[in-house]
Order: structure tokens, then C-alpha cells, then sequence
């Protein structure tokens, strides 16, 4: 449905600065009925992508393709204006019109745009649309007499009343309170997978694109730092950057001094300030190489239940967060934080021993100096 292939901008030095690098080989495919999530810390390039693909700013290279049709394509200076990609757009701020009524924001679309509507079939379709967001009801209510909530389902209703090839939306829950973010993300994933809309939404809440995602791209300083679903990228990440961006996690200096093979699945043996255990195997860390090992903070058990990896250590700090309790353990020097359930008794100076399957332990190579 959507295609991007190695995506450049370049914003031109000013006042002496050098050139800013937004984005660098951008390559982005998303299916049909997909909900995609970019997700990144502010000023990665997520937004510029996003902006990219709706036709409000124009890449240095590269090209995007949208259904099937070139909509922008740097070599062979070809660039569809937004207004003829056939797409539905929701803003952060929403963009609604105080001065219409939820019908009339509606309807903007169709009384103003491209594909024009009138009469009975304009009144169908945002009626429809309404419907969709439970908004109907409030067809004649002025806009600025909605609640937050109800303003991003109007901004919703105006972007999908003209039947969209693509849903685009650029932070869309981010000027919630956080009981009504909960509700609206459920409600508008369930919204969008009934309409079958491919929709990408760009968003800096890691809860929020895990939560309604389908699949996620980790977008740092201009560059896909990988793809794929919620689980994949939070349990086998593949950087530190990602690995500590998705939730948060151990990350232990390790050596690889051997490999081995258990349950048909390759393994390596890691050296450590923690000691000698065993991880995942990683094709692109070989041995003799010094490499980075992430294990998360939920990954602990008690005992001997780790699956050859055992490590004794002294409670350092304690913290009961009501659904679950931080642990701070120290290991030969080294603060590992462990995560366990609110009716953890572990106090300060308690020793303990801890396991973690090997499974849990995933090697990743050192970022580039």
C-alpha cells in the first residue's frame, strides 16, 4: 500500500551552521489495512516522514509510492501535491474550526475538496462519519462546546468522510489527559481496523505504538533503526538504542569467548563484570568480539529456574510502585535493576539469587564510535 525507498532530506546550511541530515536512506513498506507506527524521540525525522508522505514537504531523494502510484520520485522530479494524493490527515492540535459546527467540520472535506460532495449524498456521508465516532448525536453542537475527546473524534470524522486511501495521524493522543489517552487509544485502533484504513501514525509514547501498533519502526537521527512487530522489537532488539528506548533494560559489557548449541538453537557464551553466562546467539557478533547484552529488567527469576545463568548479588534499593516492585541489585560492582510482583517481601541488604534464561538474554553489537 505504502512504499518508501531510501527517503533523504537535507535542510541547506543557514548562518554559518552545516546542513541538517532530517533523514538518511529512509526504506518504509506498509500493507494494505496495516496500522504502522513511527515511533522515535523528538527530532528524530519521524514527523518529516510523515510530512513526506502527505505531501507537505518535499524530499531531497528518493521516492514514495502510494497504492500502487508515484507520488514523489527525487530522480525523476516527478511530486503530486497533497491535495491529489487521496489522503486523511489528523494534526496534533486537531485543526478544528471554532467557528463551525461539528456537521460543517465534517463536511469540509467534501464541500472544498478534491472529490465534492452535495446535497443528500454530502449529508449521508457525514452522517456516516459521525456515526463512525459516536459523534452523531452532536451533528449541531458549535465545535468549541466538545470535550477534548470529542474534538479528536470530529478531526477523525473530517478525515475519513471522503474515504481515504491512507489515514494519516501525527501524534493524535498527545493533548489527552492520560485516563481519556487510554480509552481513545483502544477506540481508535478498534475505529480504524473496522474501517480498514492503512493508517501510520507518528508518535514519541512508546505505550501508545506499542498498544496500537501492528507493526513499529524506532526512528533515531534520521534512520530506521528497525521494524517489526511490538514483541519483536521489545524482546529481541537489535541496538542498545532501541533496546533502551522500548522499555528499559540491563545492558552489560560483555566478550564473546565461545559458542555452544542447545534445543537446536546456537547460543554464546559471554565473559563479564557480572560473570560467565550464556545468551542468544547474534550472526553479526563473533567471537573475540566485545559486544553489548541486553536482559530486562522483567526477565529474573527466582532460584535456579535461569537456565544455566545465575547470579548473586545484594538488594541495593527498593521501590513499591503498587502493580509491581523495583529491585536494585548489586552483582560483583555492576547495579542490576529487576522487576517482580507487588507482594515481593526483598528488603535492603537482603542477598539474593537470581536466574535469567538464556532465551532472555539477547547480544547486540556496540554501536559505531
Amino acid at each position: 500500500m505504502l512504499s518508501i525507498r531510501k527517503l533523504t532530506k537535507v535542510y541547506p546550511a543557514r548562518g554559518g551552521a552545516q546542513p541538517v541530515h532530517a533523514l538518511r536512506g529512509v526504506d518504509i513498506e506498509v500493507a494494505q489495512g496495516e496500522f504502522f507506527a513511527l515511533l522515535g524521540p523528538s527530532g528524530c525525522g519521524k514527523t518529516t516522514i510523515l510530512q513526506s508522505i502527505a505531501g507537505l514537504e518535499t524530499p531531497t531523494g528518493g521516492d514514495i509510492a502510494i497504492g500502487g502510484r508515484t507520488v514523489f520520485d527525487a530522480a525523476a522530479g516527478q511530486f503530486v501535491p497533497a491535495a491529489q494524493r487521496h489522503l486523511g490527515m489528523v494534526f496534533q492540535s486537531y485543526a478544528i474550526w471554532p467557528h463551525m459546527t461539528v456537521f460543517d467540520n465534517a463536511a469540509f472535506p467534501l464541500r472544498h475538496g478534491r472529490n465534492r460532495a452535495s446535497g443528500e449524498e454530502m449529508k449521508r456521508r457525514v452522517m456516516a462519519a459521525l456515526e463512525r465516532v459516536k459523534l452523531a448525536a452532536f451533528a449541531d453542537r458549535p465545535a468549541p462546546h466538545l470535550s477534548g475527546g470529542q474534538q479528536q473524534r470530529v478531526a477523525i470524522a473530517r478525515a475519513i468522510v471522503h474515504e481515504p486511501r491512507l489515514l494519516l495521524l501525527d501524534e493524535p493522543l498527545s493533548n489527552l489527559d492520560a485516563r481519556l489517552r487510554d480509552a481513545m487509544r483502544e477506540e481508535l485502533r478498534a475505529m480504524v481496523k473496522e474501517l480498514g484504513i492503512t493508517t501510520v501514525f507518528v508518535t514519541h509514547d512508546q505505550v501508545e505504538a506499542m498498544g496500537m501498533a501492528d507493526r513499529i519502526a524506532i526512528v533515531d537521527q534520521g534512520r530506521i533503526m528497525q521494524i517489526g512487530r511490538p514483541e519483536e522489537v521489545y524482546f529481541s532488539p537489535r541496538n542498545a538504542f532501541v533496546a533502551n528506548f522500548i522499555g528499559r533494560s540491563n545492558t552489560v559489557e560483555v566478550k564473546v569467548i565461545g559458542v555452544e548449541t542447545g534445543d537446536g538453537k546456537p547460543f554464546q557464551r559471554l565473559a563479564s563484570a557480572i560473570g560467565e553466562f550464556v545468551a542468544i546467539s547474534n550472526p553479526d557478533v563473533s567471537v573475540g568480539d566485545k559486544a553489548l547484552c541486553i536482559i530486562r529488567p522483567q526477565a529474573f527469576v527466582a532460584g535456579e529456574a535461569g537456565g544455566g545463568n545465575r547470579f548473586d548479588g545484594t538488594v541495593v534499593s527498593r521501590s513499591f510502585l503498587g502493580d509491581h516492585v523495583e529491585l536494585d541489585v548489586d552483582v560483583s560492582g555492576t547495579r542490576l535493576r529487576i522487576v517482580t510482583g507487588p507482594y515481593d517481601a526483598t528488603s535492603l541488604g537482603d542477598k539474593v539469587s537470581l536466574g535469567v534464561p538464556r532465551e532472555r538474554c539477547v547480544v547486540v553489537a556496540r554501536d559505531p564510535a
